[in-house]
């Protein structure tokens, strides 16, 4: 007997993030990971690079700094607050710790595919659960509620889709799931929602034992490559993720910059703003080239075409005009390319390339 991977290891599609270089290895506009359009603020980088006297020593293990400014900054007690390697480490910790072999984890049918790797990794039944409209359905996935349900994962706004659930449409999907089940609702997105409806889903999290929100660094802050994200928990939940987490697992620099980031609100006002702006500029240039776009909630854009081989095609196309956008077939959407909002010459640029591909008569 030679030593082998646990049940589901080996069932695990490997994650594979957006692509990067153009043919040939040259430079070209990455649209593809959903980073921000403005990186990181002028304050976080230079908390970066002043950090870079201290990296011989070991992190404040807890984030203690980073979770008391993420707390004054949401109105939230820092107690009640961990921080992770990404958000992706924590999405997989809570699997880690509620789910035992056999159990089931929910998620949408065009969610992140984290969920997927998650319920795999911890030896659990993913359960994909169909969405309407490509919209989550909350009666669908109170439906598939079993007896044998964990964790249940929702991405509100939803990537790759943008699709987006009203405050009154999480609590009713909460308060219908067993007290025995765990709701994270994934708000990577959040600070570029601009809906009245909308809560992040901090509120549940202090009134229910069940609920986490899970937030990232990621998007918005422009730190993707420091890779930061946070929780907001009950007690039980960060008590056990602070037992089963590796003990200095956000790193000094990535504490620091984290830190300024959050508290250069000027940034972050621009940043929302350059979004919006753009977006909707996008949507409709490309909307006068006669394709479907569907704009969602978050910094990125799902592109329809007529058949999968259209949008195979347009994605040959862009990528030989140095454009990278995001194909989506693992995801469920063979028809489909998500284009994040990039700078404001990244989206001319886009515009005219989509613009031209339909003008050839390929669709």
């Amino acid at each position: 007997m030679t030593p082998r991977p646990k049940p589901g290891i080996l069932d695990i599609t490997p994650y594979v993030g957006g692509r990067a270089p153009a043919p040939g290895g040259a430079p070209g506009v990455k649209l593809s990971s959903n980073e921000s359009a403005l990186g990181a603020s002028r304050a976080a980088v230079a908390a970066y690079e002043a950090a870079r006297r201290e990296i011989s020593l070991y992190p404040e293990g807890s984030c203690q700094v980073l979770r008391q400014t993420i707390g004054e900054i949401h109105d939230l007690d820092p107690e009640r607050i961990v921080c992770g390697n990404g958000s992706d480490e924590l999405l997989s910790l809570l699997a880690h710790i509620c789910v035992s072999p056999g159990d089931e984890v929910l998620f949408t049918e065009h969610a992140f595919l984290v969920y997927r790797i998650a319920a795999l990794a911890s030896s659990a039944v993913p359960v994909a659960v169909r969405e309407k409209d490509l919209r989550a359905d909350v009666g669908a996935i109170l439906a598939a509620v079993t007896r044998h349900t964990r964790v249940v994962y929702l991405a509100n706004p939803n990537n790759p889709t943008g699709s987006c659930l009203s405050a009154v449409e999480i609590r009713r999907l909460h308060a219908a799931l067993p007290t025995s089940t765990l709701l994270v609702i994934d708000a990577a997105y959040a600070e570029y929602v601009q809906r009245d409806d909308y809560d992040a889903g901090a509120a549940l999290v202090s009134q229910f034992e069940n609920v986490v929100m899970t937030r990232t660094f990621s998007k918005i802050y422009g730190l993707a490559g420091l890779r930061v994200g946070w929780a907001y928990c009950p007690d039980w939940v960060v008590d056990a993720i602070n037992r089963v987490r590796g003990p200095f697992n956000v790193s000094i620099p990535a504490q620091r910059a984290a830190t300024a980031a959050l508290l250069d609100r000027e940034h972050l006002k621009r940043s929302v703003a350059h979004n919006a702006e753009w977006k909707s500029w996008l949507v409709r240039h490309i909307r006068g080239s006669g394709l479907r776009v569907d704009a969602g909630e978050g910094n990125f854009l799902l592109i329809h075409f007529p058949l999968s081989r259209d949008a195979e095609s347009a994605d040959a196309f862009l990528t030989a005009r140095g454009f990278i956008l995001r194909p989506v077939a693992n995801y469920g959407l063979p028809h489909c390319l998500r284009l994040t909002i990039g700078s404001a010459e990244a989206n001319r640029g886009v515009a005219a390339a989509i613009a031209d591909f339909a003008r050839q008569g390929a669709l």
